[in-house]
């Protein structure tokens, strides 16, 4: 199966609120995927893979984590779906470790 891998964008250039931080171009392995207020997701061809619900944020997946379930099955379309209050961003897997953003939105609020 042939990945179509979307093009990265750069990240926005302000915070929307003192309590969030700046929005990366690259996620850091070590970063959970959490939002606390909204949605975060893995997702593998469009289908979710691991969701955030009823998670406390040490219970989270990491992007390390993420990433060996996608090592584990290279030629599928995996994401990392953030969609908070006032911004909302998407990372697609681009290689080994490297999850690059590929969208951005205001979120949901």
């Amino acid at each position: 199966m042939a990945i179509e891998l979307m093009p990265a964008i750069e990240p926005a250039q302000h915070v929307p609120c003192l309590c969030c931080k700046p929005m990366e171009s690259q996620l850091c392995l070590q970063q959970r995927i959490a939002v606390g207020f909204g949605m975060a997701a893995l997702t593998k061809d469009g289908e979710i893979v691991w969701i955030e619900e009823k998670h406390e944020y040490h219970e989270c997946l990491t992007v390390a984590q993420a990433e060996q379930l996608a090592a584990a099955e290279p030629n599928h379309d995996w994401r990392i779906v953030l969609h908070g209050p006032l911004r909302g961003s998407t990372y697609q897997r681009h290689g080994d470790g490297k999850w690059m953003l590929i969208e951005k939105n205001q979120g949901f609020a």
